[in-house]
């Protein structure tokens, strides 16, 4: 018969694994699909980053950006930044998934199980706003070291790891430049999760009447939906968010093309038209669905694993 303070002892890890499991599991979910989908992301981050600045009426397809990458660089080339991907996920996926699910289990007490749309959309910007917060120095180091290709040959930092990218950026530009462009990353957190791990609560919860609950047609039906809403939402924060994090002091004159997300998304508007920030849409939805599907599905997988064992 166990001791009442091995009891104790046993129900304070239950309560310790209970308060990080939502987590734990969300970083290795994120961890999981960032090598899934980082090549899509490549290709993405080099659509907003092409013809910056100008008016043009012809861009690359996605397919022609991908395969002017693997002729100069490799295949490998698609992968650049993983390192960095990955830290992102270990920091802003973590947070954001961690918060979002701590906050609904709490919101299921006090509600006797009932969650509105409303509070869900809430769980869901306060988590995306706080993970982008953490998450946003792993970001830019991924956006620089993807962009880094774009740059003149005699320019490019050739940037050998995640580590060696934050490095570089705190030695030549501050440790506060890890947080350029968190405006339009928080923003766009709070978008994303408004679209993806709210609307994917809320479809799952409408749908497991139809086809089920925890069945595989439910999860994917769910998540198809919260991919693209998701992707509709943050797009065009997350081109300003692209844009803002690419950029560095010009050579010549030390200044920044942009002084803000504000200016940022005026110039753009100006010299390329508003559509430009839903360009590259396919491609960011092929992104964003796929993210959402595997994160989604690894998480809830997890989750019903941890339950069961």
């Amino acid at each position: 018969m166990a001791s009442p303070s091995t009891s104790a002892s046993s129900q304070n890890e239950k309560t310790v694994w209970a308060s990080i499991q939502p987590f734990v599991f969300g970083g290795l979910a994120g961890m999981l699909q960032q090598q899934v989908i980082q090549p899509v992301d490549m290709v993405k981050v080099r659509l907003q980053l092409v013809g910056e600045g100008a008016h043009v009426t012809s861009r690359p397809s996605p397919f022609k950006v991908a395969y002017s990458l693997i002729k100069s660089n490799g295949f490998s080339s698609l992968y650049t930044g993983l390192s960095a991907g990955l830290a992102r996920q270990a920091t802003y996926t973590t947070a954001r998934m961690g918060i979002f699910n701590s906050l609904m289990a709490e919101m299921q007490k006090r509600e006797n199980g009932t969650v509105t749309m409303a509070q869900r959309a809430a769980a869901g910007l306060a988590a995306g706003a706080l993970g982008a917060v953490v998450g946003n120095p792993c970001d830019l180091a991924l956006i620089r070291m993807q962009a880094d290709g774009l740059r003149p040959a005699a320019e490019r930092r050739n940037y050998k790891s995640v580590v060696d990218a934050m490095v570089t950026i705190a030695r030549e530009e501050g440790v506060l430049a890890w947080w350029k462009g968190s405006a339009p990353t928080v923003a766009r957190a709070m978008a994303l999760n408004l679209g993806m791990l709210s609307t994917f609560s809320e479809a799952k919860s409408r749908i497991e009447p139809h086809l089920g609950k925890g069945t595989l047609a439910t999860q994917l039906s769910a998540s198809a939906f919260a991919g693209f809403f998701a992707s509709f939402f943050s797009l065009p924060f997350d081109f300003v968010k692209t844009r803002m994090q690419k950029q560095t002091p010009d050579a010549v004159t030390g200044k920044l093309p942009y002084r803000g997300s504000l200016d940022c998304a005026v110039k753009v508007v100006t010299r390329e038209g508003p559509l430009a920030f839903y360009r590259g849409f396919a491609t960011y939805y092929v992104r964003i669905a796929p993210h959402a599907m595997i994160t989604l599905l690894i998480a809830d997988a997890l989750n019903s694993l941890a339950k069961k064992i």
